[in-house]
């Protein structure tokens, strides 16, 4: 076992960070301050973490701020856990989110210990504590790491940690925190299977959930957690391997009556070699100075239809890496017999047909697995009607009741035929003891896990 390695990887926790302060800006798009960082007020910290027996030393330093590549731009993202908050004042406009009032030095005065209490309590209560085997003991052990990651997300997205409302509270702690544990235990777990001198590739994590379930935001707040704690990652897409335009088009003269192939998204619209080679590369950052650059989509590109963005644009990851973070709405889907699918929809034949080759593209790749479950994939619709009225009331173009409609309907039917497999027997060559399975209810929180 790489002893040396593995204690790396649970190095002490900071409650300051040197990396980058994102937020949202009045577009809903992520950015980043060019200010700096203040240390989290001395008196906070030693409050909350004097009441549990964790004396820690003060710091204030300040640390500047330094760009960390992002590919998540999302508009109208539909966070409303986030935006609910009305003591988050936001006054600058949607060109200049430099000037955003930051939460960046944090109130000074003495948090009582009660309120330590009451955090540990709400921990406890989440519904992934008990999947997870975080006992109250466990939580208590490790209840200044909560605090930190509180603080970080905090900092991440722009909230007063003081001043958290419950679907916030809930969002960090019930969600976005057990989840990252998780992850962190994957790794340890991957890590441990080696040798000491041996090349370490990164812990593929694979996270399979529908459009609009808030699956972009949950990777963008686990990458910027790792990298808090000093570790390297690596995020990317499904979309990232969409056909080129050339391809897309292609495609279509292909298969002129299938409505399900006319636009990207499905089993058939995407460069599967184009897929391999990234995912070898990635998978060879195991040393220092290795690098590349991780590939990216321009969805606006062709009035809509989009195109490979330009490789100039592309973000540049170093290596070793400890974790790829891969999400997509289709990742682990398995074929179906022919029978199967018809019934849905007689056009996913096609589709059902390219989805054989998806396995050795992507899903092997994958060592651990997120699946975010849904009970109705109708509400696919409503969260992507709610970010395309966003968009429209923020005086963004945006697609009318009619095109999302559209829009939703070429993904429904691979949705209906192979969520129930993907819940019931887990995603493509998966393995249970490396999967967690979330269930959300529509207003995209956690009820369930397994």
């Amino acid at each position: 076992m790489n002893m040396a390695v593995l204690n790396g990887l649970y190095q002490p926790w900071s409650l300051t960070s040197s990396l980058p302060l994102y937020y949202y800006n009045n577009q809903n798009h992520y950015c980043v301050s060019n200010c700096k960082l203040h240390s989290l007020s001395h008196s906070y910290r030693f409050s909350v973490l004097s009441s549990l027996n964790a004396p820690i030393k003060p710091n204030h330093t300040a640390s500047r701020l330094s760009q960390m590549p992002t590919h998540f731009s999302k508009s109208g993202s539909g966070c409303s856990w986030m935006h609910d908050n009305s003591r988050c004042h936001n006054t600058a406009s949607s060109n200049d989110c430099t000037k955003v009032p930051l939460y960046s030095v944090f109130p000074t005065k003495r948090a009582e210990v009660s309120s330590v209490q009451d955090l540990f309590e709400f921990i406890c209560s989440g519904p992934l504590i008990n999947k997870l085997g975080l006992t109250p003991e466990k939580v208590t052990e490790s209840i200044d790491k909560w605090i930190a990651c509180g603080s970080n997300l905090c900092r991440l997205f722009q909230l007063n940690e003081l001043d958290l409302t419950v679907p916030q509270k809930a969002r960090f702690y019930h969600y976005y925190i057990p989840v990252f544990l998780w992850c962190e235990d994957q790794i340890y777990q991957h890590r441990s299977t080696f040798k000491d001198g041996e090349d370490i590739p990164p812990l593929v994590i694979g996270f399979s959930a529908p459009q609009g379930c808030g699956k972009t935001t949950l990777v963008f707040a686990l990458d910027y957690l790792f990298r808090v704690a000093g570790r390297k990652t690596a995020t990317i897409s499904i979309d990232d391997f969409y056909l080129t335009a050339e391809g897309q088009a292609k495609l279509r003269e292909e298969n002129p009556a299938n409505a399900l192939l006319e636009f990207r998204g499905n089993a058939g619209s995407h460069d599967l070699p184009f897929s391999v080679e990234t995912l070898m590369a990635i998978n060879g950052l195991t040393k220092e100075g290795l690098k590349m650059k991780l590939p990216r989509y321009d969805k606006s590109a062709y009035n809509g239809r989009g195109d490979r963005a330009d490789p100039s644009t592309w973000p540049e990851v170093e290596g070793p890496l400890m974790a790829v973070l891969f999400e997509g709405w289709m990742l682990g889907f398995k074929p179906l017999s022919m029978e199967v699918v018809k019934v849905v929809d007689p056009q996913l034949e096609t589709v059902n047909k390219n989805l054989e080759a998806y396995y050795d593209a992507w899903d092997k790749f994958i060592k651990a697995w997120i699946v975010i479950k849904i009970k109705d994939p109708s509400c696919v619709y409503q969260w992507r009607l709610q970010a395309e009225i966003a968009m429209r009331e923020a005086g963004k173009p945006g697609m009318s009741d009619e095109e999302v409609e559209d829009f939703v309907s070429r993904y429904l039917p691979a949705y209906k035929a192979y969520l129930p497999t993907l819940y019931s027997e887990g995603p493509n060559g998966s393995n249970p003891k490396h999967l967690l399975v979330i269930e959300i209810d529509e207003g995209r929180n956690p009820i369930l896990a397994s």
